[in-house]
């Protein structure tokens, strides 16, 4: 019951230094605002990019071993299980 009374009353104070200092809040949000958008444009252009680099190397194909590597992969793979015994 108290942190409802609590909030109630954080709420109303809240709405009443909106109202009596609105002038200085659009001026802290005009503030924060260019900030807030460089920093969240940053991040989506990096993760954007990196998803790009890795659709890029599945087209590619460099994730997937080729012929010969297939024939040397198999070759210690025996080996290694020959160690193991």
């Amino acid at each position: 019951m108290k942190t409802l009374i609590g909030g109630a009353v954080a709420v109303l104070l809240g709405i009443i230094g909106i109202a009596v200092w609105f002038n200085a809040f659009l001026q802290i949000l005009a503030g924060a605002i260019p900030p807030i958008l460089l920093i969240g444009g940053g991040l989506a252009l990096y993760l954007g990019f990196d998803e790009l680099k890795d659709s890029w190397k599945k087209d590619e194909g460099t994730d997937a071993p080729a012929d010969g590597d297939k024939a040397r992969i198999a070759e210690l793979e025996k080996e290694l299980e020959g160690l193991k015994k």
